[in-house]
């Protein structure tokens, strides 16, 4: 292969031909000439085969971080390279910048740094390393390229984590939670309970609570207090059929529900209850169960990365039987899912009353600032009213949807993207407040 050299140096000779008594003759000499040179040049070039690769660097970030992964180049050899090296990655990994120019002395290292601003979730590997070697004289060069399945390139992938932008909402719903253990601590016992402590009586306190074998040992009057009960289950499911693709605002709908579920497994983890996730369409995605403590939050974080829509419709009989199967306690099942008539009506609407019989069911869904649009749009011309009745029918319709869920028993949330995570998070806590978990 040649650079641009050749072709300057043929111009340059293309000016002198003319002056020669044979111009035809004088240009095949040049032609020979750039081309013996370009030979010689491509002969004294080192092959960049004889590079070895190696990589360190980050392996995992969280969505709109930067890090940086390194590309170590060694030269077994004792001769010295003039290198342009291409680390090329998905596209969505963001790595800039797009070559680096090294000089690589015999028998040594040369270490080449890519830095990687990922624009998407889940797994962003390294597709392949190009090495072109340049001759002495710059007139030819030998390239060799890696691909990522090729045994001399080492396989690197850095792990894109979703942002938990949601968690700005934290310390409001912790504030939330310590106040309904307070709460609860004064009102005595009722169902979603346990037992707390022991302290004096206080004028006021229902005389039901009162520990007949403490007053005793104690000669004062001692009542029981209680708390919210603690190790419950919270099962979150996640739709990632076709109906989790559509963009609700600036993101698909399964980034929404992803931001739901960890500020609500966060929440619920202070709270001290048990967090289990399933995500699934026609088959199981992802699935975390007896987590607990500090390793929960890595957990679910790690197996919500790689997550993507799929195109095909949600199997709810799958998904009902997984829940049956894995969850035998009395449980809240929050499913994230949309308020679409084709997907709820002959999926989930059969299949639900064997859930909603044995857990508590929330419904969590976003909506769709589209409708509203339609809705609003004022009826000036014949396109404006068809607008106007589709968004009334797409209305009427999930609203029916709605009422069939209520019918079962279940909890239905319709919310905007913007406080869709804080939304979910309340109504577990209110769950929780009133002892039907």
């Amino acid at each position: 292969m040649i650079t641009w050299r050749p072709v300057l140096l043929f111009g340059l000779g293309l000016s002198t031909v003319w002056i020669w008594p044979w111009p035809w003759l004088a240009l095949l000499g040049v032609a020979v000439v750039v081309a013996g040179v370009c030979l010689l040049d491509l002969l004294l070039t080192a092959d960049p085969g004889a590079i070895r690769l190696s990589r360190a660097g980050t392996t995992v970030l969280r969505l709109g971080e930067t890090g940086e992964v390194q590309l170590v180049l060694g030269n077994p050899t004792g001769d010295a390279y003039r290198l342009d090296v291409r680390d090329a990655w998905t596209p969505s990994a963001g790595a800039t910048p797009y070559s680096h120019r090294v000089e690589l002395a015999a028998e040594a290292t040369a270490v080449v740094t890519t830095a990687i601003t990922p624009t998407r979730r889940g797994d962003r590997p390294a597709v392949r390393v190009t090495l072109r070697a340049y001759g002495p004289l710059g007139f030819a060069f030998r390239q060799v390229r890696h691909a990522r399945a090729d045994a001399m390139t080492p396989p690197w992938t850095v792990r894109v984590l979703p942002r938990f932008e949601s968690r700005k909402h934290l310390p409001e719903k912790l504030a939330k939670l310590r106040t309904l253990d307070g709460a609860t601590t004064i009102r005595g016992r009722g169902q979603g309970t346990e037992f707390d402590a022991l302290r004096e009586y206080v004028v006021g306190d229902d005389v039901r609570s009162i520990d007949w074998r403490a007053t005793a040992r104690r000669n004062d009057v001692v009542v029981r207090t209680w708390r919210p009960e603690r190790s419950r289950r919270v099962v979150c499911v996640l739709d990632t059929g076709r109906t989790s693709a559509v963009r609700i605002g600036d993101e698909p709908r399964i980034e929404h529900a992803i931001e739901a579920a960890l500020l609500l497994a966060t929440v619920a983890q202070h709270a001290g209850d048990q967090v289990d996730l399933i995500a699934a369409d026609e088959r199981v995605r992802a699935q975390v169960t007896r987590s607990t403590g500090h390793t929960l939050l890595p957990r679910l974080v790690d197996a919500l990365a790689p997550l993507h829509p799929a195109t095909a419709e949600t199997d709810f009989e799958l998904v009902i039987s997984e829940v049956l199967r894995t969850e035998r306690k009395r449980s809240l099942i929050v499913l994230f899912t949309a308020l679409e008539p084709g997907a709820l009506g002959e999926g989930l609407l059969p299949v639900l009353p064997r859930l909603a019989a044995r857990h508590t069911v929330l419904v969590a869904a976003l909506h769709d600032p589209v409708i509203g649009e339609l809705v609003g749009t004022a009826p000036a011309d014949a396109t404006a009213v068809y607008r106007r009745v589709a968004g009334l029918r797409a209305r009427e319709d999930r609203d029916r949807v709605v009422r069939s869920l209520t019918r079962h028993g279940v909890r239905v949330l319709d919310a905007a993207a913007d406080v869709f995570p804080s939304r979910v998070t309340d109504v577990y806590l209110e769950l929780k407040a009133t002892g039907k978990l």
